[in-house]
């Protein structure tokens, strides 16, 4: 039992958290704190969160208590705790994947509805006949990006198609990509190496309302990654959210690539984390989805279609704790 619990404190990082713990308490001390109400809220949050973790461990005397505990392991990431940037991109195949493409912003969306995530739509591109090109999400909440990272990659939806008059089986792709909110960040982004485009937004909820150009486009050059906001007000509101949203994807890029150049020095493969297909949905001639990574699957696909993707959410981290026993 000693020896388990030894094992779950380096594996949970037990002494990391307690520091975390103290220097929170001491921010709380200062009463220029409680200035920033958000802030504050989400420092008070992630407070209430160590401190009942940290009881728990201490007082944990059975396998089954540490077990439950040992789920904790997999959101001990620099940016699990963090709020996310959700996007869902039509993949090729016109009307049939930007319809996809539009069902899985459903789904995520009603998954954090359903999680208690404050969910606000950035933007969203409307496709040509049905569903989209793209959209993103701001996902606010305690552990929003650990809990929804492992949905990125490819998925694959297998149905026949509403669209075709010969009710022929269709396969369709959409990408849908998370990265951590960066409350700061040490990385510099020169503004020559940005094109900034401004158009005009369809307005909240894409009723038209907003006449004015002032939806956000802004293309990095080097990295071509293009971020767009257009939910805000002002052009110079959307232009700050999309530097924001560019910020976070810059440095999450730049930590891949050092963990990835980590890799290549001890000899470890490296697994691209773009672009991999995680998931297929099959609608005809049966009903399954199936976690290629994992290989978790359910019949239950109209539940998933409807958000409910926690036991897929539960699977993931249980692969990444297996992953994280393998290396250590």
């Amino acid at each position: 039992m000693n020896d388990r619990k030894k094992e779950l404190e380096e594996l949970l990082g037990i002494p990391s958290k307690q520091e975390r713990l103290a220097r929170i308490q001491e921010q709380m001390k200062n009463p220029e704190f409680w200035s920033d109400h958000q802030h504050a809220a989400k420092l008070t949050q992630e407070y209430k969160h160590l401190e009942d973790m940290l009881l728990r461990f201490e007082l944990a005397e059975s396998e089954r208590e540490l077990d439950e505990i040992e789920r904790e392991a997999v959101f001990t990431g620099e940016h699990d705790d963090s709020n996310a940037y959700l996007s869902v991109h039509a993949g090729s195949g016109g009307t049939e994947a930007q319809d996809w493409a539009e069902m899985l912003l459903r789904l995520y969306t009603r998954y954090c509805e359903r999680a208690n995530f404050k969910v606000e739509l950035l933007e969203k591109s409307a496709g040509e006949e049905a569903g989209i090109k793209s959209a993103m999400l701001q996902v606010k909440g305690f552990r929003a990006y650990g809990k929804l990272k492992g949905e990125g990659g490819v998925h694959r939806l297998v149905r026949i198609s509403p669209f075709d008059a010969s009710k022929s089986r269709h396969t369709s792709f959409a990408l849908v990509e998370v990265v951590p909110e960066v409350e700061k960040s040490e990385l510099v982004i020169n503004p020559d190496e940005l094109k900034i485009d401004v158009y005009r937004a369809g307005g909240h909820g894409g009723q038209g309302v907003n006449t004015t150009d002032s939806a956000v486009r802004i293309t990095h050059l080097p990295s071509k990654i293009v971020v767009t906001c257009q939910n805000e007000r002002s052009q110079l509101q959307n232009k700050l959210q999309a530097m924001k949203i560019l910020q976070a994807k810059l440095q999450l890029l730049e930590e891949e690539r050092q963990r990835a150049e980590e890799q290549k020095h001890k000899g470890e493969p490296v697994l691209a984390s773009w672009g991999n297909q995680i998931r297929s949905y099959v609608l005809q001639p049966y009903q399954l989805v199936k976690d290629v990574r994992t290989g978790f699957e359910t019949s239950a696909v109209d539940d998933v279609l409807d958000g409910k993707i926690e036991t897929f959410i539960d699977a993931y981290a249980k692969y990444l704790l297996l992953k994280r026993k393998e290396t250590k």
